[in-house]
């Protein structure tokens, strides 16, 4: 098992929970923890300096403002020096987001070996998380679906003039008449229905309300 992490979590509370389940569960020999991302990147820079680096840094996502001037002012900023400070480190994100999106991004920019979702049984996944990053293993909650992510790039642009005329509220029928208007193909009410159901299936939408909601937050419109 890891002997030395470090925990970046601005919410003390949250903080004693976490080292408490983890030092039980684990039996880590060193577990550290900072409220400020500027804090966190200074240990494993002492760390690395005295030769006993840090192997694995679990770290929020968000990390609201206070009074202390701070360089470093998200868990994404604190990712990027730590793995430019020291490649090899592991890292488990443990947040409070759920947007596959967003998820995804964090595997594939960052290179993060996990993602833990705060909810009920938060605790228990990061003791599975850490215990599968310890075996070269990555580990997502089980309640993300990274699929729904992949599928947001596949968007064309055809897709996305539809998307955003229905999140300006246009009807299905008022889409038609504006791309024959426009003299745009194919533009029959029926191919737009066939679109946009094929949009609630792989993005696992429920309505049109719900497809926009998730590609807002994905940032896509």
């Amino acid at each position: 098992m890891f002997k030395k992490v470090l925990l970046a979590e601005d919410f003390q509370g949250g903080n004693h929970g976490i080292v408490e389940v983890l030092r039980e569960k684990l039996h880590i020999e060193e577990l550290q923890e900072e409220l400020y991302c500027d804090k966190a990147l200074t240990r494993l820079k002492v760390a690395l300096k005295n030769h006993v680096p840090y192997e694995l840094l679990i770290t929020d996502l968000l990390f609201v403002a206070d009074h202390i001037d701070r360089k470093l002012t998200s868990g994404i900023e604190l990712i990027k020096a730590s793995r430019a400070l020291q490649p090899t480190l592991k890292v488990i994100v443990n947040s409070m987001e759920d947007n596959p999106v967003k998820i995804n991004t964090l595997f594939k920019e960052q290179k993060i070996n996990a993602y833990v979702c705060k909810s009920r049984h938060g605790l228990t996944e990061l003791v599975n998380a850490i215990q599968e990053v310890y075996h070269n293993r990555t580990f997502v909650s089980p309640q993300i679906n990274l699929n729904v992510a992949d599928n947001v790039f596949e968007l064309d642009g055809f897709d996305m003039m539809i998307l955003k005329d229905l999140a300006d509220g246009l009807t299905k029928k008022e889409i038609s008449e504006k791309l024959k208007q426009q003299k745009i193909t194919p533009n029959s009410e029926s191919t737009i229905d066939k679109k946009v159901s094929r949009l609630f299936d792989e993005f696992g939408a429920k309505n049109t309300h719900h497809l926009i909601a998730k590609l807002v937050r994905g940032g896509k419109i």
